[in-house]
């Protein structure tokens, strides 16, 4: 024993023994820091293992972390609009039914919202993210602090861009979309039979921001822009895009109804007196439908056949009571609880640590790398549609709309 106060310097073994335990400590925090490193940088190659911060304990990998344990994080854009409020909840759901824990957010379509969110999911030690942007390009930064800790992104309806930590993309066809909608109004018109006109053609596109805008219209674009250019088609408002790369010129913000109203109204109010008349509304999804339909029934447009054309996208119920009143043509239903399961199938794969099923790995460059995607198919939907496509399977009840 050791008198009290009494100080014993180490021996010259002792202080050796000190010092190689301090150099294979620093050795294996190098190698550790080495490592992720190499795990943050290089995504192609990426292992998929969890980082808890305490690297002297075995991180258990995808497959062997029980369900239970496995908390994956959905951030959606926004509660107010519908289709974002039901995918939410659907894609929470399912994850729920498979086992996992889940953390769902909205973002009240504020990006340093979303950013924060995102930010909190991580500290949370989620290990898988589903993420929906508001704005596709400025996620890089909170991506690469998933990205070292091993959480895996998958990109939800809209292509998260300008990061290489975005692993799974699953969406429609986007494109298809907007083709669809321009065929609509090819065969509504009956250009595709001869038809001459000409028609008076007001054009309007998604948010800049959102990446499946551009998509939307250029699927429209490609099919209605030969009609443009033998005057068919016209614009009277002039606002046509010179090519699609000019495509924002025609876009609103937001998504957002009540700009899409005043743009509507202004356009009707400054390029159609004098009895001219609004033959057609390129219009990509219900959202700015419902404004656009709102300045043309103030400006006295009756409801029924001689009503604008007006596409739309998303089957909400209120477009959907639009097409059965006859303010409001047609909409591209994408169903989005078959994307939620999809995007369940793929946070599963991942968690089990099997392949993850994808059909495109050609097409969604976000600017870094081709992300690998799963696309499922849209489908137009008339009057006649509504109650076998929409209301026998479920997506809607028979008591949110009337008048069928």
């Amino acid at each position: 024993m050791t008198p009290a106060g009494l100080r014993v310097e180490p021996s010259d073994e002792a202080r050796e023994g000190a010092a190689m335990r301090t150099l294979r400590k620093l050795a294996a925090w190098l190698m550790a820091a080495v490592m992720l490193g190499l795990l943050g940088g290089c995504t192609a190659e990426r292992t998929f293992d969890f980082y808890d911060g305490d690297l002297s304990i075995p991180q258990p990998g995808f497959g062997e972390r029980p369900r239970e344990d496995t908390l994956v994080g959905i951030s959606m854009p926004t509660r107010s609009l519908e289709r974002w409020n039901n995918d939410g909840q659907h894609v929470q759901n399912l994850l729920q039914e498979m086992g996992f824990r889940t953390s769902l957010q909205y973002a009240d379509q504020r990006v340093d919202l979303q950013i924060s969110q995102i930010q909190n999911m991580i500290n949370d030690r989620a290990r898988i993210l589903v993420i929906a942007p508001i704005d596709g390009t400025a996620l890089s930064p909170v991506l690469q602090a998933a990205a070292d800790r091993g959480i895996v992104v998958v990109s939800y309806d809209r292509l998260i861009n300008d990061t290489p930590n975005v692993d799974y993309y699953a969406t429609f066809d986007n494109e298809l979309v907007g083709k669809k909608q321009g065929e609509f109004i090819i065969e509504k018109l009956g250009l595709d039979r001869g038809e001459t006109g000409p028609f008076n053609i007001e054009l309007f596109a998604g948010s800049p921001d959102d990446n499946n805008a551009r998509f939307f219209f250029k699927g429209a674009y490609d099919m209605l822009k030969p009609y443009i250019d033998s005057g068919v088609l016209v614009s009277p408002s002039g606002k046509v895009p010179t090519s699609i790369d000019h495509w924002t010129q025609v876009g609103i913000q937001g998504w957002a109804s009540a700009t899409a109203q005043n743009e509507m109204e202004n356009r009707i109010n400054s390029f159609y007196g004098g009895g001219k008349r609004v033959d057609v509304v390129l219009s990509p999804n219900d959202s700015l439908a419902l404004g656009i339909t709102q300045a043309l029934l103030g400006a006295g447009y009756q409801p029924g056949a001689d009503f604008p054309i007006l596409t739309g996208q998303d089957a909400d119920v209120a477009n959907v009571q639009n097409i059965i009143d006859g303010t409001q043509s047609m909409t591209v239903w994408k169903d989005t609880r078959t994307l939620g399961e999809q995007v369940a199938l793929m946070v599963s794969q991942i968690a089990d640590g099997v392949e993850v099923e994808v059909n495109d790995t050609e097409t969604y460059d976000n600017g870094v790398r081709i992300v690998p995607a799963y696309l499922l198919d849209p489908v137009v939907i008339v009057r006649d549609d509504i109650q076998e496509y929409l209301i026998d399977s479920g997506f809607l009840r028979a008591n949110q709309v009337h008048g069928l």
